[in-house]
């Protein structure tokens, strides 16, 4: 690769570069400060274009890079040091919990080109999954309904609904469907 011939992507934010700004210099700051509290961050994010259902939980110190290319569903939480890097849309369904310092990331680089070109692909978190904290969920994966990421696992691709991922195992676990009242 040769990085000097890297050429940023020109309309990855969909919004108008004052828009951008605005959510830089004021939306962000403030979604991300330890400021307790969760409905100014729903506020906020809604403002910013977010699509957040209700009873939703958004712990401090949260990162998001572009809410209008978020979704969360009722009932969800995000915790403390959660960082959703959503240079792609990022749909996360209800009932979903994204533990302390988890990492969500939509973006990479082609390696193989010599200008290192950005490649972004969706996240998808299905009702009822669970990302563990520190784990990291890579471009393009999608977790199935009630399935878990375990503690510091990182994961990209398809996993099944009602499925485990484990770093101690380094194997899928499944059969771990349980009904959810």
């Amino acid at each position: 690769m040769n990085l000097a011939k890297y050429q940023k992507t020109a309309g990855l934010a969909e919004r108008s570069k004052y828009f951008v700004v605005l959510w830089m210099l004021f939306g962000e700051p403030l979604v991300s400060s330890s400021i307790p509290g969760t409905k100014f961050r729903i506020l906020l994010l809604r403002f910013f274009g977010a699509k957040i259902g209700n009873g939703v939980v958004i712990k401090p110190r949260v990162q998001i890079k572009y809410p209008w290319k978020l979704s969360i569903g009722d009932n969800s939480w995000i915790g403390e040091h959660v960082w959703i890097d959503n240079l792609a849309e990022v749909s996360i369904g209800h009932d979903v919990c994204i533990s302390q310092g988890a990492y969500l990331c939509t973006g990479s680089h082609d390696w193989t080109s010599a200008t290192f070109d950005l490649i972004t692909q969706s996240i998808t978190l299905e009702a009822h999954s669970w990302v563990c904290a520190k784990a990291t969920i890579g471009p393009g994966s999608k977790l199935g309904e009630g399935s878990v990421v375990s503690l510091g696992c990182v994961f990209t691709g398809t996993l099944g609904p009602w499925q485990i991922i484990s770093a101690k195992k380094e194997e899928l676990c499944s059969n771990t469907r349980r009904v959810i009242k």
